[in-house]
This record gives C-alpha cells, structure tokens and sequence, in this order.
C-alpha cells in the first residue's frame, strides 16, 4: 500500500476558505489525502496554532504549513506603521 500525502485545509467555512477547499480538490492528486478542518473546533484550532497559522484559509501538506500560507495574518508592527493606534 503507497503512503498518501496528508493535505489539510484549515478553513473557517467562509467564501474565500470554499475557494481554497475547491482549488486544493482541483489540483490533488490519486496520492493525496484531503482533509477540511473547521477553526471552530477548539482542537483543530489548536492543531492550527502549534503549525504557525495565523490566518485561515491555510493549507499544511504533511505536517507542514505550506509557504504560502506562512507570515500571514494581523501584525502589530505592520499595523502601526499604518497609523493603527495615533491620533490623527
């Protein structure tokens, strides 16, 4: 028996994450193995977490995030520098 390459798609079951879910459906193969993961489990949003997701849709192929999906997500620093925060 082959081993399958572990897809997960992490999604909020918004518009945007049902694009990515399609796109990831589109472009898998006889060797992938998906799975769709809601962030409202508390497990998988912990699962999510300790991969580095910072926002959602994100995929991870085999236990990692993919790249990207990586460095993405609100930023204090970036935020600020766009006026988040000072008085106009």
């Amino acid at each position: 028996m082959k081993t399958k390459r572990k897809v997960e798609v992490f999604s909020a079951g918004c518009p945007v994450c049902e694009e990515t879910i399609a796109m990831v459906s589109r472009l898998a193969c006889s060797s992938c193995e998906i799975t769709v993961l809601s962030m409202n489990d508390s497990k998988v949003a912990a699962r999510a977490k300790s991969l580095g997701v910072r926002s959602v849709p994100a995929v991870a192929i085999n236990g990692q995030l993919a790249d990207c999906c990586a460095g993405r997500g609100p930023d204090e620093k970036t935020l600020r520098a766009a006026g988040l925060g000072q008085e106009l």
